[in-house]
């Protein structure tokens, strides 16, 4: 009992060092997704986003890179797109663009598995598209495309009415009072896979030895791993993905996790990519869709997800790139030294009081609650519950851990 007790609070403690690095990143990231999204509207986005071609693709590319790295955004986003005829391509390349390629998502991977990893995500996520593209070329869904459409057009039209000029917003309070209310919402629609997500990792660091992942992914804490074991592992990252159904941005610690036991580049890869194949992701887009077209799209991002985590790490294998494993993420204290991490983060915050005053400032002008999209209710009652569960954890380990 007393052996539970140590590693349950070593657990809760891990859980906090992990969020203590990377706080700053996500206010870094949400605040330049926040201005993105109020400057740059998705009105102008969906007016330069055709049926695929060169240019629509890197036009849609573009905007999902510029956009929000939550997954439910980037999927009603993407829908929206689809909706007022954009081509079934570009709005699949925003998709993925808008949750592998964006600013935040890169920040944290630095901090948390380095510089390989950066540019495996972002070479990655653009080879992602690629695949994505030939694979819809390939298996291009004719009439099952129409249905979509039909679905999507019996739900109404969607009119944002005329964009603000972005210059005017820049220079007024109203543009930053909006900054800061899509600062908020990020928040609002991440911070329980945020909260999930870290104590999962931090749980797993402190209480799953390295056997169990050796034993999951084949071939994994055994030195290189063989093509076979390579793509075994490759296929086994999604399934992991799929379990623990947590947004990109809380998948990251489990990420460095599964590295520093041993896990292939691909198979890290691959369990990174694979945020739009879990199940809440297929739900939502079958609400959208229908359920035939959901799983079109989760086997289109599946086949995509293995030919570029494989052509990802062999490349890397051939230039003599591919990163060593660290040591295995280690339990303890979160470091509060005074130092790049502590200032960093004291700036951040600071800038998220300023955001809070604007937005309490919005709040009082409009004086008004806005409604909130229950399409994922589900989903998100589940992630509140986990959420607050993880909390409770939380604080009893810390607890447990001082006493």
């Amino acid at each position: 009992m007393d052996s539970f007790l140590q590693t349950w609070g070593e657990a809760a403690f891990t859980t906090l060092h992990f969020f203590w690095k990377a706080l700053w990143a996500f206010v870094l990231g949400y605040i330049v997704s926040s201005c993105i999204q109020v400057f740059v509207t998705r009105k102008r986005m969906r007016n330069a986003m055709g049926e695929a071609g060169t240019k629509s693709v890197m036009l849609a590319t573009f905007f999902g890179f510029i956009s929000s790295s939550c997954s439910f955004a980037a999927l009603a986003g993407a829908k929206s797109f689809l909706k007022k005829g954009a081509g079934l391509v570009p709005s699949l390349a925003f998709l993925l663009a808008s949750t592998n390629l964006v600013i935040e998502l890169g920040i944290v991977i630095a901090i948390f598995l380095g510089w390989q990893f950066i540019v495996g995500e972002y070479v990655g996520g653009i080879l992602l598209i690629g695949c994505t593209w030939v694979l819809v070329k390939i298996f291009y869904p004719k009439h099952l495309l129409k249905d979509v459409k039909r679905r999507l057009n019996e739900g109404g039209g969607e009119d944002d009415g005329d964009p603000p000029d972005p210059k005017e917003l820049a220079s007024s309070m109203k543009g930053w009072r909006m900054v800061a209310s899509k600062y908020f919402m990020e928040w609002n629609m991440v911070w329980k896979d945020v909260i999930v997500g870290f104590t999962v990792a931090g749980a797993i660091s402190a209480f799953v030895p390295s056997s169990f992942f050796q034993a999951l992914f084949i071939g994994s804490g055994s030195g290189e791993a063989t093509f076979m074991e390579t793509l075994a592992q490759v296929f086994i990252g999604p399934v992991a993905a799929f379990f623990t159904f947590i947004g990109s941005m809380g998948n990251i610690p489990l990420a460095a996790l599964l590295f520093s036991n041993g896990v292939s580049f691909a198979g890290v890869m691959a369990f990174i990519f694979s945020d739009l194949v879990v199940f809440p992701v297929l739900r939502v887009n079958a609400k959208f869709y229908g359920w035939k077209m959901s799983l079109y799209i989760a086997g289109i991002f599946l086949g995509a997800i293995v030919a570029s985590a494989m052509a990802m790490h062999w490349a890397y294998a051939f230039l003599g790139m591919l990163p060593e494993s660290a040591k295995r993420v280690s339990s303890g204290a979160p470091e509060f030294d005074i130092g790049f991490t502590f200032w960093m983060n004291a700036a951040f915050l600071a800038m998220t009081l300023v955001l809070g005053w604007l937005k309490w400032q919005d709040i009082k002008k409009s004086d008004k609650k806005k409604s909130h999209d229950s399409s994922s209710s589900w989903i998100e009652k589940t992630l509140g519950v986990l959420a607050v569960v993880s909390i409770l954890w939380l604080i009893g380990g810390i607890a447990v851990y001082l006493s």
